[in-house]
């Protein structure tokens, strides 16, 4: 009998550590990534710089594509990656892009399909947890892309609470 109850307490043991809880996740709404892109794209273009924003999911899948009139074709295909890059490490390209000048290992995230590792991308946070990113190409500096990434979060941040 002893060799019953321990086995059957084993038995439960075991499969409620193997039960998991459902995930609950938040992640970017297509009416707040439109606002985002749209608000990039304006604050570059305030700046004379025709530039494109492409907006992503937490999942890096794109939401959004705004292409200024005269942005370069180039400029669709960097920020959709700019934007992926960020989402995906949860993290402004722009510190992985210093991050990986710092260290040789890293030199070969260069090689992973989809990354560009290029400042102008930068997480979209809901309090602590990124919902999705934004990123922007065609800026004549990756600083500049980097700002009206940030413009565009800016804009919808208090529809992020």
């Amino acid at each position: 009998m002893k060799k019953f109850v321990a086995t059957a307490l084993a038995v439960l043991a075991v499969t409620g550590a193997a039960r998991a809880d459902v995930l609950t996740e938040r992640n970017m709404p297509l009416d707040i990534a439109v606002e985002a892109a749209q608000a990039a794209v304006d604050a570059c273009a305030a700046k004379k710089f025709n530039v494109t924003a492409a907006v992503v999911d937490r999942a890096g899948v794109t939401r959004v594509v705004l292409r200024a009139d005269r942005a370069g074709p180039h400029t669709l295909d960097s920020a959709v990656r700019k934007a992926f890059t960020a989402a995906s490490f949860r993290t402004p390209t722009q510190k992985i892009a210093e991050n990986v000048g710092k260290n040789p290992a890293a030199a070969q995230l260069v090689s992973i399909e989809g990354l560009l590792v290029l400042a102008g991308g930068v997480p979209v946070k809901a309090g602590e947890e990124t919902i999705g990113a934004i990123g922007i190409g065609g800026a004549p500096s990756g600083d500049i892309d980097d700002e009206c990434a940030r413009a565009g979060i800016d804009a919808v941040a208090a529809k992020l609470k």
